[in-house]
């Protein structure tokens, strides 16, 4: 199979990975991660380190007429948060029952 580089991209974003959450995954340098990014040539076991970090993370290239990539099932079910935990803030200041528009104060 071969990796790409917009695989590579796509794999990063379905993660909500930037270059060094991958970098350090695959214990390679930042620039390394983006050297591939621009196409340059790296060393094949450079690229295989890349390829198995995504994979670890629960991506799975896809490489039918066009190569793509999607989360597996497991990696989708870790990233899915309950709506409750998205907005902790919000829910600490309807407990306490008091904002500022409702006491009346200017912050």
């Amino acid at each position: 199979m071969i990796f790409t580089l917009v695989q590579c991209r796509m794999a990063r974003a379905a993660l909500g990975w930037g270059v060094r959450e991958l970098a350090a995954a695959a214990k390679v340098s930042t620039d390394t991660v983006a050297r591939f990014e621009r196409g340059d040539e790296l060393k094949e076991r450079t690229i295989d380190a890349l390829q198995r970090a995504l994979e670890a993370a629960g991506i799975e290239f896809t490489n039918g007429d066009q190569p793509g990539v999607r989360l597996t099932k497991a990696a989708a079910a870790r990233s899915a948060k309950p709506a409750s935990a998205s907005k902790p803030t919000v829910a600490a200041k309807v407990v306490r029952g008091k904002t500022a528009k409702a006491t009346g104060k200017k912050r």
